[in-house]
């Protein structure tokens, strides 16, 4: 199963999550409900040019985080419905490329905001697809530690050297737990992290992710 295969059964697990939460459901992107983060996906998808601030910041990123509550007041089923549907056609396909990890960390968002979750076990498949995708994007999103030289590994034993100078650490987790720890979400996710003591204190406190 690929890319293409899991970024479409992520979104509908994560809209079916959704429906069952409600749109005041608590999500582990400070601020934001459910209702939030699923107008941030419509936004992110359909308004491409109101959705500039995700990557641009500043003036923009305070546009988007306003065109992202206005759009949160909408009906929530309809913000769902429009999930489901699917990127728009002429995204469809890189659908896989551009979609997979998003919606898996949004996923595990909103599971892992609730008292109690566990950690999925029936998608080796996805954390294979999750794997391929850090072995591409690490280094862009160690860029900022300072000093580090990560080596990400997998309980399995694989390992993948980020091959960036620095003082030895390793980030230890299957691979979607790594994705949490790298996009922000450290408390939540499942990982050890070993090497350098200072480098470890980097890893926990540094800067990571886009």
């Amino acid at each position: 199963m690929n890319a293409q295969h899991w970024a479409q059964t992520e979104r509908q697990r994560l809209c079916d999550l959704l429906e069952t939460v409600g749109p005041e459901a608590s999500t582990l992107c400070e601020g934001w409900t459910a209702a939030h983060l699923a107008a941030h996906l419509v936004l992110r998808e359909r308004k491409p040019i109101a959705a500039l601030g995700i990557v641009l910041g500043g003036v923009f990123a305070r546009h988007t985080e306003r065109t992202t509550r206005r759009l949160a007041t909408k009906p929530f089923e309809s913000l769902i419905r429009k999930l489901r549907k699917g990127p728009p056609l002429l995204l469809r396909r890189i659908d896989g490329q551009i979609n997979v990890l998003e919606y898996t960390v949004h996923h595990e968002d909103v599971r892992r905001a609730a008292a109690e979750w566990e950690e999925r076990k029936d998608i080796e498949g996805l954390q294979e697809v999750i794997w391929k995708i850090q072995k591409r994007s690490a280094h862009l999103m160690a860029r900022k530690l300072q000093d580090i030289d990560l080596t990400l590994r997998r309980p399995s034993g694989d390992t993948f050297h980020v091959n960036k100078p620095g003082r030895p650490v390793t980030l230890t987790g299957e691979p979607i737990e790594i994705a949490l720890f790298i996009t922000g979400r450290r408390d939540k996710a499942l990982v050890e992290i070993s090497g350098d003591d200072s480098a470890v204190n980097e890893m926990r406190s540094g800067n990571l992710g886009y």
